[in-house]
């Protein structure tokens, strides 16, 4: 009973953070980080301005937590899971078509990512690690992919992983500025030059199948 108790406080703090959390996403999303106030997160939040600095200090440690909670959502539901280079392609598919759906939000990654190379952001700190997690852990799969003689003899692996963060980032950009424009049929085709085209396989590395 004590313990359970004891749970009942901590268990109501990390929902009202979370709602917090994804109030102060919402606004960004809406207004930009920089004409965001915390007045209107509290408010989406269902709290007071008093409230919500009880949770969070300012609107810095916000934007932290709204990054990361993004990343750790995309990092459980896709990344984590792909174990196999052959897989990466799918998901990224997978993963610009989910990222179509929330141009809001997209938009505002993109602003902040290039806001965030100055080094007094506060999320200078947070997107240069991102960029150098990403970059190791899919350098190990393309040295590995190297080494089985499966990514094209004219890209080095951490040439390939630097230029699809760059794919990537400049897809999204692109749709952004034209929402009819086709980026998921790109990304395929990149990734065939790098991997190369299994001949044994009918599935494009987008994830479709060949009609």
């Amino acid at each position: 009973m004590t313990e359970a108790k004891s749970r009942g406080p901590y268990a109501k703090t990390a929902a009202r953070r979370a709602e917090i959390i994804r109030a102060a996403r919402d606004s960004f999303a809406e207004h930009g980080y920089s004409q965001a106030s915390l007045r209107d997160i509290a408010e989406r939040a269902g709290i007071t301005h008093a409230g919500l600095l009880h949770h969070f200090r300012n609107k810095d440690e916000l934007l932290a937590e709204v990054l990361a909670d993004r990343d750790s959502e995309e990092w459980q539901h896709g990344l984590a899971q792909v174990s196999e280079m052959d897989q990466l392609a799918p998901y990224l598919g997978d993963l610009l078509r989910q990222h179509q759906k929330s141009p809001e939000l997209m938009r505002l990654w993109i602003e902040l990512a290039a806001a965030a190379s100055r080094p007094d952001h506060p999320a200078h700190d947070y997107f240069a690690e991102r960029y150098d997690r990403v970059r190791t852990q899919l350098g190990a799969g393309m040295r590995e992919r190297a080494e089985l003689g499966k990514l094209h003899e004219g890209l080095p692996p951490e040439h390939t992983t630097v230029l699809l963060q760059a794919v990537l980032n400049g897809l999204q950009l692109q749709w952004l500025l034209d929402q009819n424009l086709d980026i998921v049929g790109p990304l395929g085709s990149f990734l065939r030059l790098a991997f190369g085209s299994d001949p044994t396989s009918s599935t494009d590395p987008t994830g479709d199948t060949d009609t």
